[in-house]
């Protein structure tokens, strides 16, 4: 098929409300959980330690710490069950994947500096 065709497919398919957010972000997710014949919102809140692919292929993962164990889930970003992304606040990160989270414990598992935002940034 033609590159162009493809591309008019897959823009109708792109979410409308654009997510911005990067890598040392901490988001919540809001996901659309189906359980039998009734559907309900889930928030998953932690911190975004990895970005890839690009189009309608993207995905991104979020990690937490729940209950003392390391959790982490991969979001496709523009899958219909994941109904919107709030970032909570912007992290400071020099690198494009977080994985030495992983290695981490307690707090410095989730530690991430938070970004200094100007005046005239934040307007």
């Amino acid at each position: 098929m033609n590159q162009a065709i493809l591309d008019k497919i897959e823009s109708e398919q792109f979410r409308k409300d654009r997510a911005d957010f990067a890598v040392g972000d901490t988001v919540r997710v809001h996901t659309k959980v189906v359980e039998g014949d009734k559907e309900r919102i889930q928030i998953f809140s932690g911190v975004v330690i990895g970005r890839r692919g690009r189009g309608l292929n993207e995905t991104f993962t979020v990690r937490r710490i729940s209950y003392g164990e390391g959790v982490e889930r991969v979001f496709p970003l523009h899958s219909p069950r994941v109904e919107k992304i709030e970032v909570e606040r912007k992290g400071a990160v020099r690198r494009a994947k977080l994985t030495y989270l992983r290695k981490r414990i307690g707090k410095g598992a989730v530690a991430v500096k938070e970004k200094e935002t100007t005046a005239s940034a934040a307007k």
